[in-house]
């Protein structure tokens, strides 16, 4: 006799960072593992959390301090930020950047490129130091 019974989706690595980013984001402050755990809802275990955190430490989308023997979690940054860091880190492991840039510029809508030529005419932080 065949077991029917459905197992549950298996969500992609992304997908759980970005649930516990948001979840984070909800924090008053800075929150532990077990009260992120407990916001998903009890859906993952307590270890797969604290993995989760260590990704997100390791790719500086979290901060994390010591608070007594465990640790607190802070998003490091907003939503912008985190696909802002995703998009230099494709653009960092391409070897022609002018042709990655200048295709990427080429494929925007009207709006877009006019938002991106207004944000470029901004005067930047580092060149104000």
């Amino acid at each position: 006799m065949t077991d029917h019974r459905q197992r549950p989706r298996r969500r992609g690595q992304g997908e759980l960072e970005g649930l516990v980013l948001s979840v984070l984001r909800e924090a008053n402050g800075p929150a532990t593992a077990g009260w992120v755990q407990e916001r998903l809802g009890g859906d993952l275990a307590y270890t797969t959390v604290v993995t989760i955190l260590t990704r997100l430490l390791a790719k500086s989308a979290v901060t994390r301090e010591r608070a007594g023997r465990s640790f607190v979690w802070t998003p490091a940054s907003d939503q912008a930020g985190l696909a802002a860091r995703k998009m230099r880190k494709v653009l960092d492991g391409e070897g022609d950047r002018e042709a990655v840039l200048a295709s990427f510029v080429t494929a925007l809508g009207p709006d877009d490129e006019q938002l991106l030529r207004q944000l470029l005419r901004q005067p930047s932080a580092e060149s104000e130091d």
